[in-house]
């Protein structure tokens, strides 16, 4: 099966690394009829949608670019669609699983058909690209949330929490990366339509990743933790994080599984040490 990746940032590129079957596009697009001609081009059985917005160095950007953050979350999706919907090819839309705040009306987390609360330009421009899109036929959308990879990045989540002196501890919904691109590549196969939580199962806190951390990568790594209010009152941050549970209830009826979070945690930090180390000796 033949993928063409429009967005040639991290995220894409890690899956283009990963799937002999992908074309990764560098082409920036602005219309419907740029996208027309990359599939024209590269005529691929299913296109991956991994350009967006996130801002830098975090999401507090968003807030003083809200056109720039709007166009590349929201407008932009839905060109990419159109396109594809009027060459009958299959679009696979990476969402956000942070357009969700607090706690869910269930207890066992958010569904994928919840209706969310966005609270900052960054989430209220993912979910309105959600809202457009689901009503799509043979358009899917994969929400990932706080990715954690085995590879030093400035987006990877351990080197976030790393790199901060001060740290809130609030348990959450992570996406490790390793399982997102097998699972991306099984949706894109089955032309999967819908929403899906690409999130591992279970929930896991900052503290226990920042654990794993001192154990396995640096054992001399300290930090300071605070409360949520002292994020914002401290001047952190302009606005308070997305924290919250999901269930995947989509993917285990489409036969699709990930490893359970805190399996797949460890399994990442190991690599991820090696990696780092091996990054140090060059």
């Amino acid at each position: 099966m033949k993928i063409l990746i429009i967005g040639n940032g991290y995220i894409g590129s890690r899956c283009a690394a990963a799937w002999p079957d992908a074309i990764l596009s560098d082409k920036i697009v602005n219309s419907s009829e740029d996208v027309s001609r990359l599939i024209d081009e590269h005529q691929p059985d299913a296109v991956l949608n991994a350009a967006g917005i996130v801002g830098r160095p975090n999401v507090d950007w968003c807030e003083d670019h809200q056109l720039e953050t709007m166009w590349g979350n929201a407008v932009l999706p839905v060109i990419i669609a159109k396109a594809c919907q009027e060459k009958n090819v299959y679009l696979l839309h990476i969402g956000s699983g942070c357009i969700f705040y607090g706690e869910s009306p269930d207890s066992l987390g958010w569904r994928e058909d919840d209706f969310a609360n966005p609270a900052v330009v960054y989430t209220k421009s993912k979910y309105a690209a959600d809202l457009v899109l689901m009503t799509l036929d043979n358009v899917g959308i994969g929400r990932i949330r706080m990715p954690i990879d085995s590879t030093p990045y400035r987006g990877n989540l351990i080197d976030k929490l790393a790199s901060y002196n001060k740290v809130i501890d609030v348990e959450n919904s992570v996406t490790v990366i390793d399982d997102m691109i097998s699972v991306f590549h099984q949706l894109l196969e089955k032309k999967a339509s819908g929403v899906y939580h690409v999130t591992n199962p279970g929930s896991i806190k900052h503290k226990e990743i920042l654990s794993l951390y001192e154990e396995l990568v640096d054992p001399s790594h300290t930090n300071v933790w605070i409360t949520e209010d002292e994020l914002v009152s401290t001047g952190l941050a302009a606005k308070g994080r997305s924290s919250n549970i999901l269930q995947s209830n989509n993917l285990e009826k489409a036969g699709i599984t990930m490893r359970p979070i805190k399996e797949a945690i460890r399994a990442t930090m190991e690599k991820y040490a090696q990696n780092k180390n091996a990054a140090a000796n060059e």
